[in-house]
């Protein structure tokens, strides 16, 4: 049978790859060199791949090594979480919530004002790997986008929040869209999406005569418009809380549907099932 890595094999990877040196990770962790080389050495033999790319200037992580250490986050992560975990599942008020990026800001601070009696511990992370979590026991709920575009693992229950839909923000100075066929012609449009449609609306975008640029988030998106008084293609939910004075939305100049899930175990956490249709209002979901 093959042997799990130990609590020491994981934070051995994860001090390499924080200091960049064998040599240095050793005595962060006060242990001997050798025994770090011939800990490193076993632990590369039993994933039969390199993990660490080593020379004068020190050690940089493979692609193996980069998945082993973001693993190891994970895994010692929860670890260190158990006692308070323990602790907290007697009084039956902790729950722990994920999402991804682009629209944590957003929700936790809506879940946190409206669920006061409740402990949550926020996590952020990709929707597969969110979905994974709470499949696996360690996550008791994420709210993710993907779930109609992906097929959930066993123990993995989908719940639609609501549908939510793209559409242009307005800042001060910002021009509205022109008319015909081209109604973006030339213009720089910043935009985000929380689903894996990009690619779609780019195009779209595109074809309207627009010059898209896309922003990594959902907030970043928004603060690129603001920042140039241009045109932002979003989801309504972006600016469901936070429209300023001067700021407007308009309908976008395609239609697109985007879906909010939530993902739970086949027995959900009651309070949030109870809290979601205030949550669905809040984020002017339909």
């Amino acid at each position: 049978m093959t042997s799990l890595p130990s609590v020491e094999d994981l934070q051995l990877v994860q001090t390499i790859v924080r200091t960049g040196a064998v040599g240095t990770a050793a005595r962060e962790l006060r242990i001997s060199q050798p025994s770090a080389s011939q800990r490193l050495a076993r632990l590369e033999r039993m994933c039969g791949t390199k993990l660490f790319e080593r020379d004068t200037r020190g050690a940089r992580p493979t692609s193996a090594g980069a998945e082993l250490s973001r693993r190891a986050d994970h895994i010692l992560g929860h670890l260190e979480e158990v006692y308070d975990a323990t602790r907290a599942a007697a009084t039956g008020q902790r729950l722990v919530v994920g999402t991804f990026a682009s629209i944590a800001a957003i929700l936790f601070p809506i879940l946190d004002a409206d669920l006061p009696d409740l402990d949550i511990e926020q996590q952020v992370d990709h929707g597969h790997f969110l979905v994974e979590r709470v499949a696996e026991g360690t996550m008791d709920a994420a709210f993710i986008a993907i779930a109609d575009q992906m097929t959930l693992p066993r123990g993995a229950v989908a719940r639609r929040v609501g549908r939510d839909e793209l559409v242009l923000f307005v800042p001060p100075g910002a021009r509205p869209p022109g008319r015909g066929k081209h109604p973006l012609k030339d213009r720089q449009i910043a935009f985000s999406t929380y689903d894996r449609g990009a690619e779609d609306i780019h195009a779209r975008l595109v074809a309207l005569g627009a010059l898209p640029r896309r922003g990594v988030t959902l907030n970043t998106t928004v603060a690129m418009a603001r920042r140039r008084s241009q045109l932002a293609l979003v989801p309504r939910s972006a600016l469901a809380t936070e429209l300023r004075p001067g700021e407007h939305l308009t309908a976008a100049p395609f239609r697109y549907r985007l879906t909010l899930s939530l993902i739970t175990t086949p027995t959900p956490p009651k309070p949030l099932i109870r809290h979601l249709p205030h949550l669905r209002a809040t984020l002017n979901l339909s």
